[in-house]
Order: structure tokens, then sequence, then C-alpha cells
């Protein structure tokens, strides 16, 4: 086997695209998901995992075997490159209210993160047997979590890149320190800070339930009460599943909203202008999730956005929409039929 990738390597060095391909392939998908959890966007993902293969492409004469092998080469540059892109100043703005014949409710608050985009799990599916690392600190479907991104987005990159690297993918503090080319001292001291950081901005697990186990009858039977209030309008039901505490948001729109009085506000106002939607199941970053279609008058369905839900025990903590345009993401169509 050895062998084999010791001539695949002769010959990409040599210029055979066709033999980078085959070597870079079984780290494609985890270096997607590095990037993504990096950069919080799907779009941004792909866009670095392409500059990612064409800079190893192109610097391929210089990796050294006796250095660091080719996955920890591949997250060096992924890594680097993702860096570039935190530290770029044209993030992405915040969108206006875009939903048509309703006026935006009051929101709590608005949220910082904005480009927040969701993960197909069919696509971290392919990433299962990514070897972790000897210190790894988080599960593998909470490292992807919506929750869990969006915290990593308001640290400071440097410190997003030494967390994900340590704690989410084991890497060892002399690889990471030899990745962003710093001391082991530096890279120890980011990531007390990135640990204390993510704890300040992720929500307290003190008195939380664990969600339900993904794909269980438990969840299954929440995800079929969630469609029937939906599809039904029925604003009692839906609140009757949300916990006390449950938040709503919906980047690129940065209205954010807290609380089941709220939420049941916030559903009202939504289904009280006459909006009907049927609900198509998916996954999205571990969790339940559904394109959203809307009935049109001529009877066809339009999507207009994917939600996405974290559970508490049986019980919805949190929502988030998205746009329209992450749907083919999901391999959901843009419209459906007339019934």
């Amino acid at each position: 086997m050895k062998a084999a990738g010791s001539d695949l390597m002769a010959r990409a060095r040599a210029g055979d695209g066709g033999a980078f391909g085959e070597l870079t392939e079984p780290y494609r998908r985890e270096l997607h998901v590095h990037c993504y959890r990096m950069l919080g966007s799907f779009q941004d993902a792909e866009d670095t995992l392409q500059e990612t293969l064409l800079a190893a492409w192109q610097a391929l004469a210089g990796f050294s075997e006796e250095r660091a092998s080719l996955r920890t080469w591949l997250y060096k540059i992924a890594t680097n490159r993702c860096l570039n892109a935190r530290r770029a100043a044209g993030r992405r703005a915040a969108k206006e209210w875009n939903v048509p014949n309703l006026e935006a409710p009051e929101p709590t608050r608005l949220g910082e993160v904005v480009w927040l985009q969701p993960y197909p799990d069919f696509l971290l599916e392919a990433t299962a047997d990514a070897p972790p690392g000897p210190e790894v600190r988080y599960e593998r479907a909470e490292a992807v979590s919506l929750a869990f991104v969006t915290a990593l987005q308001v640290l400071p990159p440097r410190q997003v890149a030494v967390l994900i690297l340590r704690d989410v993918l084991g890497f060892q503090a002399n690889e990471v320190a030899g990745m962003l080319e710093v001391t082991v001292e530096s890279v120890t001291s980011a990531l007390k800070r990135a640990r204390a950081g993510l704890r300040h901005r992720l929500p307290p697990a003190e008195g939380r339930q664990p969600p339900v186990a993904a794909g269980s009858p438990a969840e299954e039977a929440i995800v079929a009460r969630f469609t029937r209030a939906w599809e039904s309008a029925d604003v009692a039901a839906l609140v009757a599943l949300l916990t006390d505490d449950v938040f709503i948001s919906m980047p690129p729109m940065p209205f954010e909203y807290e609380g089941r009085d709220v939420a049941g506000r916030f559903c009202a106002a939504l289904f009280g202008a006459g909006r009907r939607f049927d609900l198509v199941p998916t996954r999205a970053n571990g969790q339940p999730a559904f394109g959203a279609y809307l009935r049109g008058p001529d009877g066809i369905r339009r999507g207009t956005g994917l939600y996405a839900l974290t559970l508490a025990g049986d019980r919805i903590s949190a929502m988030t929409r998205f746009e329209a345009s992450v749907l083919p993401w999901f391999g959901l169509p843009r419209s459906l039929p007339a019934k």
C-alpha cells in the first residue's frame, strides 16, 4: 500500500493531475468540514477547499513526508487559507427583513453572526471514517452543531484554528505549532483563551437535557409533531413543543427571538399573514431540518427556506431559519408541484 502511495506521489510530482486527485481524495470531505467550522459558511468552505487543493498542487514539489504526513500538510494549508478568509475585511453584511407581506416582529436582539449557513448531514457521513486524534474533547455531532459553529465565529481567528485542531481534530500541540508556524507555548495560550471564550458563548449545559438520539423513535415523534403543527399553522401546538428559553434566529437576517412567548408571537405573525407551508424533512449539522415550501394560489409550493431544529430532551430549544438558496445543497427542489 505504501509503495502504491509512493508511486502516486511520484506521478503527481511529475505533473499527473489524476494521481494528485487520488492522493487528496481521501481527505477532501474532512477538509471541507474543517473549512466549514472555521468559516461558518458552506459556500466559503467550498471556495477555500478549492484554494487549498490548488495551493497544494502548486507546492507539491516542496512537500516532505519526513516532516509531516500528507493529511497534516493539507490541514496546514487549509487552516492558513481559512485564517486569511477570516481576516478579510469583506464579511457579508446582514440582510434586511425580506418576508413578503409581513412586517418584522420586534426582535429580542440583533445577532452578530449573519453569514452562518447549514451543513448537509449526508456530507458529514462521508467523513465518518476520518481518524480522531488522541486529544479530541468534542463528540463528532457536537463539533458541527449550529450552536458550536456559531460560537466559533465570534472568537479570534487564531484561537478558532487552535481550538479546532486541538480539541475537535485531536492534533498534538507541536503539530499545531508547526501548522501555524508559532511556538508550542503560543498554541497552549491560545487554546486556553479559546476554551474560555467558547464556554462563555455556548448555552450552559447545566440543567439542560441532552437531545434525544438522532434517528430514534423519540426524535421521529418530535419531527412528526412539529410537521403537523407547522403545516396546520397550529401555534398552540408549536408552542407546546418549545422550551421556555427557545431561541429563533434567521441568518443572513440579524433578527433573533428568545423565549417561548416571543417565539409564539413570531409564529402567530407568520401564520396570521395567511402563509401556509408544506415541510420536507432532511438533516443539517446533525440536527432535524426541513425544507419549507409556501403554498401558492396556483397550487405550486415554492421553497422559502430551510429550518433546522436544536433539541433538548423531547423539546425544541432552538430553531434556525436559512434562505431558500441553501435547498439544493440538501438535494431539495426549488419548488414542489401542485397536489
